[in-house]
């Protein structure tokens, strides 16, 4: 069960030993979902229609920038970033979890709502996400960079790319795109959340004398919640990405536009200017299948 629950039969989970969960689970998810992610933030800062019917830029399909990635740049670039990705896994599921499992029990200890409503987990959901991306927001943007960057490589190594951020751009270069991330993530991991119990709840108890079908409703929960959440919250991933990468864009010019944005409403008047609604929904189709991968298997 995710989250506090009066109820249950067993001790009520530590927030230490949903830390402990949290970053085990984000650990073995990111190694997973690792080139789908590659190929979206790809997606996500091309300024160029992505469209295999008419294609303009770079990339304009899933399999056919699958096969670019790898002709040009091999197998071991759709695990750019790897490391910071890791980190930001691991720091992110451990603070989420904890502080999920933290105001779910204060909720129910301190207020007269029942800490297993989907509305409990929806608000206690967005709150914990949103302490666990200004606590990793640093990790997140020196992921997006390793991802984005191409041949020759802009950073050598993590402690590189944290030397010359820090020279170049100063400390608040770590948090570019905080404003849209905390605004989309908040949703984003509150719908989760909610989602999460909803269908479980709509689902019914699994079966008593088996634990693999609680498992098995959990990944199948899990991405269904993923893939919903994704969805209604989409158009604020693809703008942190793009705040992201500001003053970075030496590394961007060969594959193609790049643009300079002023702040979170004149990114989304230029992409809206420019590429029209479908700019904000550049990337979705391999943001949806790693969403549906990574929150199923977080869950389960």
């Amino acid at each position: 069960m995710v989250g506090y629950d009066p109820g249950s039969k067993g001790a009520a989970l530590a927030p230490e030993d949903a830390a402990l969960s949290g970053s085990a689970a984000g650990m073995v998810t990111r190694a997973l979902i690792s080139p789908l992610d590659v190929i979206k933030i790809r997606f996500q800062l091309q300024i160029e229609r992505v469209s295999s019917r008419n294609p303009e830029g770079k990339y304009w399909g899933l399999f056919q920038a699958s096969r670019c990635i790898l002709a040009e740049e091999g197998l071991p670039a759709f695990w750019k970033g790897h490391v910071p990705a890791q980190l930001l896994s691991v720091c992110f599921g451990a603070v989420q979890f904890a502080s999920f499992e933290f105001l779910t029990e204060m909720t129910h200890k301190s207020t007269a709502y029942d800490s297993q409503t989907a509305g409990v987990h929806f608000v206690c959901g967005g709150l914990a996400a949103c302490s666990a991306t200004v606590a990793c927001q640093p990790l997140d943007t020196l992921r997006t960079r390793f991802a984005a960057q191409g041949e020759p490589k802009v950073y050598g190594s993590l402690r590189h790319a944290v030397s010359t951020m820090y020279r170049t751009e100063g400390a608040l270069g770590f948090y570019r795109g905080l404003g849209p991330t905390l605004v989309a993530v908040f949703p984003y991991a509150g719908l989760q959340f909610f989602f999460y119990k909803v269908l479980k709840n709509l689902m019914g108890p699994p079966p008593k004398d088996s634990n693999v079908g609680g498992n098995l409703r959990s990944l199948v929960c899990g991405s269904c919640a993923g893939v919903i959440s994704k969805t209604m919250t989409y158009p604020f991933d693809l703008i942190k990405k793009r705040l992201q990468v500001g003053g970075f864009e030496e590394a961007r010019v060969h594959f193609g536009q790049v643009r300079k944005y002023g702040g979170f409403v004149d990114c989304v008047s230029q992409i809206a200017r420019e590429e029209g609604l479908r700019g904000f929904l550049k990337g979705l189709s391999p943001s949806l299948v790693k969403a549906a991968v990574s929150t199923g298997f977080t869950f389960f």
